[in-house]
């Protein structure tokens, strides 16, 4: 199986350092420095080990690729699709690995697929949802430092499961990763998205690590609300959170001194994931007919901090 990972950032080099190790022939692509630190000592996990890869900045180079693992962040996809869908082989199957709603949860999300343009390039039958359960930061160009987790849930967009799935599944085990096949990766989606719609934006409008929002307990009411809004709009769209939105809460405090990657690409001047979270929230709660009114402000902070950073994407 040829893999070709685009946007070999942090989670995408991890990724393909993994599967490279263990023989899996895989192509990464990135740009700039770090694109040259791979091409002239590969990739190193700190710690850990360092493995030659084969990098590129073509994108021509996923025609062939048997499973394309796209792990650019969600705001860049509209502009990567039609070029990237140009150079899809025929029965490949492409991996979206970005946080928030997915640009294929539904049909005319304006949040996540402005003007559809995701959906009309992308064949619907190659894609592959993954929710992903992992850390990982760039401390160097061709430095990943891999802080927590292996886990990236897979699935069909439908819930099935089929043989193309099994077989990713596989070829990540084999790498000491974990890709296990969901039946259920919606509801895995809005576990993750309840967190990240309420501790991000407010982590970066705070600039406070995890723990220090569960601190104040005027915060932990503001987020408990967020949650109970986006357990409101996630209950009319029929979904079922495997584990208690309470527990969920308190899970994400336990984390401790740890910064969200919003707060981090904050900091690093990188421009904010807001639309896909709480823009794609508000979007959904309007369809369904739910109010979500500390959503929509903080919402309209995170907007406005963002542009006054000039972190807008």
């Amino acid at each position: 199986m040829r893999f070709a990972v685009v946007g070999a950032g942090a989670i995408g080099a991890y990724v393909g350092a993994c599967l490279a190790r263990e023989g899996q022939e895989v192509t990464l692509i990135a740009r700039g420095v770090h694109l040259h630190a791979m091409q002239e000592h590969g990739v190193t996990v700190e710690g850990q080990f360092t493995v030659p890869v084969d990098a590129t900045d073509d994108l021509g180079a996923v025609s062939g690729a048997d499973v394309v693992f796209v792990a650019l962040k969600a705001y860049s996809l509209t502009a990567l699709a039609p070029r990237l869908a140009a150079h899809l082989t025929d029965g490949a199957s492409t991996v979206w690995a970005q946080n928030g709603v997915p640009w294929w949860y539904m049909e005319g999300l304006e949040s996540v697929d402005p003007g559809g343009i995701i959906a009309a390039a992308v064949p619907r039958d190659s894609v592959i949802g993954c929710v992903v359960y992992c850390s990982t930061e760039v401390v160097a160009p061709g430095v990943v430092r891999h802080v927590e987790g292996n886990r990236f849930s897979i699935g069909e967009p439908d819930g099935g499961v089929s043989e193309r799935c099994r077989a990713i599944e596989a070829a990540f085990a084999g790498s000491g990763l974990k890709a296990p096949v969901a039946k259920d990766l919606r509801d895995q989606m809005w576990l993750k998205l309840v967190g990240n719609v309420a501790f991000n934006p407010i982590s970066a409008l705070t600039r406070a690590t995890l723990g220090e929002l569960g601190s104040e307990p005027a915060v932990v009411d503001v987020i408990r609300a967020m949650f109970a809004e986006c357990g409101a709009v996630a209950d009319r769209l029929g979904v079922q959170f495997p584990v208690p939105l309470e527990r969920r809460m308190q899970a994400g405090f336990a984390v401790g001194d740890h910064k969200t990657s919003m707060l981090q690409d904050l900091e690093a001047g990188k421009p904010l994931e807001l639309d896909c979270l709480s823009g794609a929230l508000i979007e959904l709660a309007d369809r369904v007919g739910v109010e979500v009114p500390r959503i929509r402000t903080v919402h309209a902070c995170a907007k406005l901090l963002a542009a006054r950073s000039g972190t807008v994407a």
